[in-house]
């Protein structure tokens, strides 16, 4: 096993930042795999007496719907051509089957399609972004 071929895959997953990466060949299989450290929790001052309460910050509630997550980690393609059109739109309805994007994973255009039927409300992904696996992808309305 050649380590300057791994250090450069290690390099090109930073690059990418990409969590998992796995090679095969006739004689080799290499499987990498990124821990990212989570950090410390933080210690807040106890209030003060007389201190002004401070008014918490809103949190935004999670949309209601259905959503299409990525099968795997690649690079999120929203047209077969940068000329087309998408695939979808908001406000789109689609069929299960239907084609919605594709997925280019190690120079595989692979089709994301829809495991249901409904109606696109939003789209979570940019054309051309890195998806991991499970990442949501397509929001259908509620």
């Amino acid at each position: 096993m050649d380590i300057e071929k791994i250090r450069t895959l290690i390099a090109l997953m930073e690059e990418s930042e990409l969590v998992n990466l796995e090679i095969s060949s006739d004689d080799e299989h290499i499987s990498l795999t990124r821990h990212y450290d989570t950090p410390a929790p933080t210690m807040m001052a106890a209030p003060t007496a007389g201190a002004a309460p401070i008014a918490a910050e809103a949190t935004p509630a999670a949309k209601a719907g259905n959503v299409e997550s990525s099968p795997m980690v690649g690079v999120f393609y929203s047209a077969s051509s940068p000329n087309d059109p998408p695939f979808v739109k908001v406000g789109q309805k689609v069929q299960a089957g239907d084609t919605l994007g594709i997925i280019e994973a190690m120079k595989i255009m692979n089709p994301l399609e829809a495991t249901q039927s409904g109606i696109v409300d939003e789209i979570l992904v940019d054309n051309s972004e890195v998806v991991q696996f499970g990442q949501p992808v397509i929001r259908y309305k509620a």
